[in-house]
């Protein structure tokens, strides 16, 4: 039985991923930042093959804990970078933890001789960090795919940039190490959105979600999305999930960063769909996913049956 590591594997995606790694037979330990804090991932214990599965604490700031968790993993993927939007302090709150943790996370794998594959979560932040808004150079109507040349803003989010800088760091090292013992692979969704399969309140991308469904604007930021309709793409958590999956089990996909995403929508328009509502927009397809079509062999659901099954 093949043994793989999930950092954050009891997140929105990471749940997802944790769930198609038991179903497939594989042993899966994941990661919690705090083991005494049950409720964050009880509810893997509800999947199929708990027996199968290992919750172990972690924090990727911790060298030697993380030289621990990845110890005897065939396979490891790194979901557990934070996802915020509104921070009071980036550098502790996001980049602390994203760069540097994977920082620590590459140097962590390099020195493990059974692991002969890893995967990172990255985001459509690691080629614009300007999403959802079009990249400099680019209009709405234009298409973005994995050739376009990356986009970053020192005006961008705080958590797109992290993600960015990140990403830029998985390449350095592929090119500092050239022939490494195992494969890296990454993928990059757009908006993640669909069903929790956890009651967590902790979670942007289902707050995200709760706040479009009932139109909220707790702050500026969101207040402008409504504003000016911003278009989203959007792609659902199980094709994530699949696509990570994929990007684990299949070989010769080193140094490669795939797109995942399906259409765009107006933001009225995921509003409706998140109330069992007809869109009034046709979608467009702006971030594609032919590479990840092709390389990974995934289906990616229409986001009205992604939204729809919310």
């Amino acid at each position: 039985m093949q043994k793989v590591g999930i950092i954050g594997g009891s997140g929105f995606i990471g749940s997802y991923i944790t769930k198609v790694f038991l179903d497939k037979g594989f042993e899966v330990k994941v990661s919690a930042t705090d083991i005494n804090r049950e409720d964050k991932y009880q509810h893997l214990m509800d999947f199929a093959h708990v027996d199968h599965l290992y919750i172990s604490e972690l924090n990727v700031e911790n060298k030697s804990a993380l030289k621990d968790f990845v110890k005897n993993c065939d396979m490891v993927i790194h979901s557990g970078t934070p996802f915020k939007l509104d921070v009071q302090n980036p550098i502790t709150e996001l980049f602390d933890p994203t760069i540097k943790g994977t920082e620590n996370f590459l140097k962590a794998i390099r020195k493990t001789p059974s692991v002969k594959k890893a995967v990172f979560i990255a985001s459509v932040a690691a080629f614009n960090t300007n999403f959802p808004m079009p990249a400099y150079g680019k209009t709405p109507n234009d298409t973005f795919n994995e050739t376009d040349t990356p986009y970053f803003s020192k005006e961008s989010n705080p958590y797109a940039q992290a993600k960015f800088i990140a990403q830029r760091t998985v390449e350095k090292f592929i090119k500092t190490y050239p022939d490494l013992d195992f494969e890296i692979t990454t993928v990059s969704p757009v908006m993640v959105m669909g069903k929790s399969l956890s009651k967590r309140k902790d979670s942007t991308s289902t707050n995200l979600q709760f706040l479009f469904k009932n139109k909220v604007a707790p702050n500026p930021f969101i207040k402008m999305f409504y504003k000016n309709d911003v278009e989203f793409a959007v792609v659902a958590v199980q094709d994530v999930a699949e696509s990570v999956f994929k990007a684990a089990t299949k070989n010769e996909l080193h140094g490669k960063n795939y797109l995942l995403s399906s259409e765009s929508y107006k933001v009225s328009d995921i509003t409706r769909m998140l109330n069992g509502q007809k869109p009034i927009n046709k979608p467009k397809i702006v971030y594609q996913n032919t590479l990840a079509k092709h390389d990974l062999e995934v289906a990616f659901l229409s986001v009205k049956k992604a939204l729809y099954k919310y």
